[in-house]
């Protein structure tokens, strides 16, 4: 198997630090904090890449907040010039592994994401009459550093490379510290309690190293079960079949698969259920022939609107957000249920969206 080297320096080169910048800063130049470190960008960047290439790098504190759609998380926003070298070492290490991921795996991916998943799930509801749904367990605070180490090790053999990767892994874990219920997997002693656990959500490198975490599991679903029929997003995922008892015999697989990497599901809704009764997944309720947007969804969209109306929100800001979530309930059919909702007249012959 192919490994890499000498792929530290490609980090702290200047024009990856620059074009990292560049991402980073897109869609948030009107942030304080973005604008701060604009004004001398490049004295920031020259700063970094010496950091970086004398190894004296150190990540600053996170901005911690939680979110309560679709259920109570915990965001760690890291400061902008930490974003800017997260970006710095996925431009580097990304291209490694995005062509050993499975074409299935959907979320936070160039190419892929949530409509792509709704598109790909709707089609398998089509060919199979059986579908297993499965979630993981506090995902984020449960994924294990030993584990994702020894996985990124296992491709990179740049010390310098892993020592970054190590920084970026230690910066999270008191923030996660208080988000993580013990789980006991079989051979634990007392010292499973203090495993280094959890990947901020919020950090560009959470999302991408959470891809290769779960890397191994694509592969055993697709390699060791040859389910012909299964997608995942983040930590959701689903398979189908047309053999009830064959899903029955994949989910106990998954269940002992998972607990070798320190995962667990939910397993009380880890259930089998027939593809014409609609699959609950990314929002939607999807049937072989048609999609509903949850109730769940509406409700927190109207609340979120009334409330941004309530405190005098800017129209384009206002704008904006509605022209979001019309954008995405169009992926289901969801015509009428826009057309009450934004209460707008449709001209003779214009076509439904």
């Amino acid at each position: 198997m192919k490994t890499y080297r000498h792929l530290y320096p490609q980090v702290w080169d200047f024009e990856n630090l620059y074009l990292a910048y560049h991402k980073a800063r897109k869609k948030k130049r009107s942030k304080a904090y973005v604008a701060q470190f604009e004004r001398h960008y490049e004295e920031e960047l020259f700063t970094l890449q010496h950091e970086l290439r004398e190894k004296t790098y150190q990540p600053g504190p996170y901005a911690s907040f939680y979110v309560h759609e679709p259920k109570k998380r915990l965001i760690s926003a890291a400061p902008f010039r930490d974003r800017v070298v997260h970006h710095a070492l996925c431009q580097v290490i990304e291209p490694i592994w995005e062509p050993r991921f499975i074409d299935t795996s959907y979320a936070n991916r160039v190419g892929k994401g949530t409509h792509r998943a709704l598109d790909k799930t709707t089609e398998y509801a089509r060919r199979y009459r059986w579908f297993l749904q499965c979630d993981v367990k506090q995902f984020f605070p449960s994924i294990d550093h030993a584990l994702l180490r020894a996985e990124l090790a296992r491709l990179i053999s740049d010390p310098d490379l892993l020592w970054l990767c190590d920084v970026i892994l230690n910066s999270g874990t008191g923030v996660l510290s208080e988000e993580y219920e013990m789980a006991w997997f079989p051979g634990d002693n007392l010292f499973a309690a203090a495993r280094p656990r959890g990947l901020p959500i919020g950090n560009l490198t959470s999302q991408f190293l959470a891809n290769v975490y779960l890397n191994q599991f694509d592969q055993f679903v697709k390699r060791e079960l040859k389910c012909l029929a299964f997608l995942r997003y983040v930590d959701d995922f689903l398979l189908f079949g047309n053999d009830l008892d064959q899903l029955y015999e994949w989910r106990s697989q998954i269940i002992t698969k998972m607990a070798s990497l320190r995962l667990t599901l939910h397993e009380e809704s880890a259930l089998v259920y027939p593809t014409a009764s609609g699959i609950p997944f990314l929002g939607f309720r999807i049937y072989p022939e048609h999609r509903r947007i949850k109730s769940r969804k509406v409700i927190n969209f109207r609340r979120k609107i009334r409330a941004r109306l309530a405190q005098r929100f800017s129209y384009p800001a206002l704008k904006a957000s509605v022209q979001g979530w019309a954008n995405h309930a169009r992926y289901g059919d969801t015509w009428g249920l826009r057309r009450k909702m934004f209460r707008f007249t449709v001209p003779p012959g214009a076509q439904h969206g």
